[in-house]
């Protein structure tokens, strides 16, 4: 039987980076093309088998690191940016983002590091009352969404963040959110605070915890839901 000639040094070599550099013309194309951040598994059903899509990112993310546009990862999901250090051309073309209200801020706070929350907590950790408009403007931001109901009388609705807040404030993951000395250095806690005093762990995951159940998929049920909790609220005041 004949045997076939196979390419050999420098030849196999040449092929072998061919190939290489295709793959990651592949990748490339599909983060550019598409609307939303993409997982790993997302890339590698469009690949083909056996494909190491990590390396492949990992030297992507290499080429575009001094670029115009970088590639970044967030909560394991992949997308371009336009380089932190030029996002000062872009600001003529932006619309002017409103901005939050104490209480907005003090609300996203709690939620993102004490999630899931209901208004109940939010309350209890402020120790004032939360305005209806307060959650509204968090969900139209999408920084917030409702996750599911709390498995105790009444079924509240409990909040957590989404991923359109860890792209807002650049974080690849929620735990990159800062911590409790990391908060007294920049001022924003005071340094003599009491020694019993400690942040929880902020957790973003979107499988429901042991006391939440799941909440109906459509969103209008999901509002009506809000609106029976300011309900009760307003019946048992």
């Amino acid at each position: 039987m004949e045997e076939i000639e196979q390419p050999l040094g420098g030849e196999y070599e040449a092929l072998a980076k061919e190939a290489r550099l295709q793959l990651k013309r592949m990748v490339e194309a599909l983060l550019f093309a598409s609307s939303e951040p993409l997982s790993t598994a997302d890339i590698a059903v469009r690949l083909p088998d056996s494909v190491d899509v990590p390396a492949i990112l990992a030297q992507l993310k290499e080429d575009y690191k001094n670029r115009g546009v970088n590639l970044i990862v967030v909560n394991d999901k992949w997308l371009f940016r336009t380089a932190k250090d030029l996002s000062f051309m872009m600001q003529a073309e932006a619309i002017e983002p409103r901005k939050l209200s104490r209480a907005a801020l003090e609300t996203l706070a709690i939620i993102a590091y004490h999630q899931p929350v209901t208004r109940a907590d939010i309350e209890q950790i402020r120790g004032v009352s939360v305005a209806r408009g307060t959650l509204d403007v968090l969900l139209q931001t999408e920084w917030v969404r409702v996750r599911g109901r709390r498995r105790v009388p009444g079924r509240p609705v409990t909040y957590g963040t989404s991923e359109k807040f860890l792209m807002h404030f650049d974080l690849a993951s929620i735990q990159d959110l800062p911590g409790l000395e990391e908060l007294k250095g920049t001022g924003m806690l005071d340094s003599a605070l009491p020694p019993a005093f400690s942040m929880p762990s902020p957790d973003d995951t979107e499988d429901l915890a042991d006391d939440e159940e799941p909440l109906e998929d459509n969103y209008e049920l999901a509002l009506e839901a809000m609106e029976e909790d300011d309900k009760q609220d307003t019946d048992e005041s």
